[in-house]
């Protein structure tokens, strides 16, 4: 069987199998490859226009959306492809219209005929359905109450939410026709930067990048205490560097890790809990940290670069907050070094896979040199083939490259309907001014108090968290909450990442946390135990921001944000031992609430105190160690 036919049977057996038995799958397969195709063409010699360039990747993602993704999975298999053939031909000859229809609408200025009004709506009606197939219903439900506000019952609020209402014809215009619904700044996004990055993260994928970084991260834990459970955090870590999808690290690093784990003697739930903290990381581990990094660079205007710089120590403190719960737990359950985690030494592996890591330096070069994500992204493609051709296993041809760019296409399809849908919000929100009114009440109720601001914001990112994506969940917050953040004196960067980092929680809040469900299904444990074990270990998304507000983590110079980097991975270390019970010795509660108290001196934002806490560690340290050294003599 060639590689063709193997996808082109994966993405049949991933969404419906009656797509298979009428033949569809390799129109699929092909037509994703022409996607693929088409985009990188229209991000590196094309000149279309934004408006041209949104509606096509709109067209040609929904298109081929409503052939990846079934109307239902009951039912009648000849209905259902009727059906989704239908609306994916309808979803072309609307994103046509719409381009072929945009000069003469300027010739009548902006008056809408009937059927730029049809057409104008349909576009909204095929984003929303497509929303609700990819996404869940939240998002639509989310984006109709945003139409339905500014057509009808903004005006019936009182206060500061008070809306007079816009009329039909112009909302369907500055929604469908305009850079401000859905082609504009999220579909902009998506269809340039994430489109690209997604697709070189299949090309390192399908060129065996993941093995690589699997043993890398197997052969580097192997003398290590807990060393199963640090291979999670060392290969999602790695992983996310190229995914910047938390599932999508929880599958391909958990289906290896998590077995491993168990094997070890850590228990079920307790392995999914840290693959899917681990694999969190992939969406703040640079230098792809997912589809809400490269929308922080549009808001704020900073460039991506300096925000992957801003991202590292950060991301580094989280995946070590993981790590040492993984290392104390197993000190505390005795876990003994598993010598058969892998066989080969770290610099056999280096030395057979070193050039997996040539595509991803030169998309840093890229990066750093002042090139767009978009067009560092499309020619460290080309570098990947060429880098395969080092390796003895993974040689990509021209039937891998095909594979890649299906793959690439398909994994964006759910991304990208996702960012066109946001822009109905987005458009929303700047059509009435409710971002202002929602940063001027957050601001009056905290009373301007920053503390009380970021508790507030935190709870409203686990509420989203419960019905949203992390990247909807920060496009919301971030429209609505940082306004109110710079206000309070916080940077612009600053409250972008503070919002950046509570919206990850997301992927592990229940009831709606899709990472521990895919983790609890590989450990076979219960998706709810597996899901409160991740929350707990995956606390740094709440100590960060707090780190983002109150320390120099993020704008201050090189020495102040290593003081507070330093100090900061002892304070999570003690802040860990309070939950797995052991710090340098088993521990119990009477050690635990000083331990606490000398973590906050840690994470406080003053030398004197990190000073303070660090001799205290050390006083506890020496003791603990007598404690062991006697009763070791006994």
């Amino acid at each position: 069987m060639s590689n063709n036919f193997k996808l082109e049977k994966e993405i049949a057996d991933e969404t419906e199998i009656h797509f298979s038995r009428f033949g569809l799958q390799p129109f699929i397969y092909w037509m994703a490859v022409a996607v693929a195709l088409f985009h990188i063409w229209i991000n590196s010699f094309s000149i279309l226009s934004e408006i041209w360039r949104n509606s096509l990747h709109m067209g040609l993602l929904g298109s081929l959306g409503f052939l990846i993704y079934p109307v239902r999975k009951q039912g009648s298999a000849k209905f259902n492809l009727i059906v989704d053939v239908s609306l994916s031909i309808l979803t072309l000859a609307v994103s046509t219209y719409l381009i072929l229809a945009e000069n003469a609408l300027y010739e009548r200025n902006g008056v809408l005929t009937w059927s730029d009004l049809m057409v104008g709506g349909l576009a909204i009606i095929l984003v929303l359905e497509l929303t609700r197939r990819t996404s869940g219903i939240i998002i639509s439900i989310l984006a109709v109450s945003a139409l339905s506000y500014i057509l009808w019952w903004g005006q019936y609020i009182d206060g500061i939410f008070f809306f007079r209402g816009l009329s039909l014809p112009r909302v369907l215009y500055r929604m469908s026709f305009t850079d401000e619904g859905l082609f504009g700044t999220a579909a902009s996004i998506s269809s340039t930067s994430i489109f690209m990055f997604i697709l070189f993260a299949s090309f390192l994928l399908k060129s065996g990048g993941s093995d690589f970084i699997i043993n890398l991260a197997r052969s580097l834990a192997r003398q290590l205490p807990g060393g199963s459970g640090l291979v999670a955090v060392f290969s999602s870590g790695l992983m996310g560097t190229i995914s910047g999808s938390t599932v999508a690290n929880t599958v391909a690093t958990g289906s290896i890790t998590i077995p491993m784990m168990k094997r070890s003697g850590f228990e079920p739930k307790f392995a999914a809990g840290v693959e899917t903290a681990a694999s969190v990381g992939g969406q703040i581990m640079p230098p792809i940290m997912g589809a809400g990094a490269f929308i922080m660079a549009q808001l704020t205007a900073v460039p991506y670069t300096k925000i992957i710089e801003a991202a590292i120590l950060p991301a580094i403190m989280y995946f070590a907050n993981v790590g040492f719960h993984v290392y104390q737990n197993a000190k505390y359950q005795k876990i003994a070094i598993d010598n058969d985690i892998f066989p080969d030494p770290t610099n056999k592996v280096l030395r057979e896979g070193i050039h997996f890591l040539v595509p991803i330096a030169f998309l840093i070069g890229m990066l750093s040199a002042g090139y767009t994500p978009a067009y560092a992204a499309g020619y460290s493609i080309i570098i990947v083939v060429i880098s395969s051709w080092f390796s003895r296993e993974h040689k990509m041809g021209v039937s891998d490259i095909l594979d890649a760019l299906a793959l690439g296409t398909k994994n964006a399809v759910s991304t990208g309907i996702l960012l066109i849908s946001a822009g109905i919000i987005i458009g929303s929100i700047a059509m009435t001014g409710v971002g202002v009114a929602f940063s001027q009440m957050l601001v009056t109720y905290a009373d301007g108090n920053l503390f009380f601001a970021l508790v507030l914001i935190t709870i409203a990112s686990l509420l989203l968290g419960m019905g949203l994506p992390v990247t909807a969940a920060y496009i919301m917050l971030a429209i609505l909450a940082a306004p109110a953040l710079e206000n309070m004196g916080i940077s612009l960067l600053g409250a972008h990442f503070i919002i950046f980092w509570l919206s990850q929680d997301s992927n592990i809040t229940p009831p709606v946390c899709l990472a521990a469900y895919a983790a609890a299904g590989i450990a076979n444990t219960k998706p709810m135990a597996a899901a409160m074990e991740a929350w707990k270990i995956a606390k740094g998304l709440y100590i960060k921001p707090l780190l983002f507000a109150y320390t120099a983590l993020i704008d201050g110079d090189i020495w102040r944000q290593l003081d507070v980097f330093i100090f900061g991975l002892l304070g999570l270390y003690l802040l860990a031992s309070i939950f797995t019970s052991y710090l340098f010795t088993p521990i119990g509660p009477k050690t635990k609430i000083p331990l606490l108290g000398v973590s906050c001196l840690l994470f406080l934002p003053d030398l004197r105190l990190h000073l303070i806490g660090f001799a205290l560690t050390t006083i506890i340290y020496l003791h603990q160690k007598t404690q062991l050294q006697s009763a070791n003599r006994s």
